[in-house]
């Protein structure tokens, strides 16, 4: 099990750690593959360059953890507050993962994609979201305050609810009728 303070290009499967608590490790170019760290904490931990495929990330905690360019897919992140990540290099991407409940306030999350996710009553108030990619991303019940979508592209997305006057959205990219999201304030009825 993981008892060194640095890791270089080393593959975890099927490592099991729910509830665990790690410190102070480093993750270098590191594949993490149909792991379970539900619950797990990783306090001031570093991963760089480092891809989740598969994993059980339910309710991780990441206080002070540093994340950069890392990538998750197949996973599933249900409650994860990435706002108390450190801002240092922080990169994510996601593709087919579950991040509903999870928050992302704050963060500067800008060309960032979100390919084919459930975000399903996440928040993501006060962050950079410019130029991200929402492709086939489901929104239902997400926050969206003082965000900055500007050219972001929600032209797949579904069950968006922005509120244009809260929100900087220039260039940003809609299609219609997912286009209802940006108008449900004003309680239109569109045919």
């Amino acid at each position: 099990m993981m008892t060194e303070s640095h890791y270089l290009d080393t593959d975890f499967e099927k490592l099991k750690s729910p509830s665990r608590t790690i410190r102070h490790v480093e993750y270098d170019g590191c594949s993490f593959i149909a792991c379970d760290f539900s619950e797990a904490c990783f306090l001031s931990c570093t991963f760089t360059n480092c891809t989740f495929t598969g994993c059980n990330l339910k309710m991780l905690k990441l206080d002070t953890s540093q994340l950069d360019s890392c990538s998750f897919q197949d996973c599933t992140l249900l409650g994860v507050n990435f706002s108390v990540c450190s801002d240092f290099l922080f990169s994510v991407n996601f593709d087919h993962c579950v991040l509903d409940f999870s928050d992302f306030t704050g963060k500067k999350i800008a060309k960032t994609s979100f390919l084919d996710c459930s975000i399903k009553e996440a928040n993501f108030s006060e962050c950079d979201a410019s130029q991200a990619i929402f492709d086939l991303s489901d929104f239902a019940g997400t926050t969206f305050e003082n965000t900055n979508l500007s050219g972001a592209d929600f032209r797949s997305a579904l069950n968006y609810r922005i509120n244009l006057e809260e929100n900087k959205v220039r260039k940003a990219k809609f299609s219609w009728p997912a286009l209802q999201g940006l108008l449900s304030k004003y309680d239109l009825i569109l045919d």
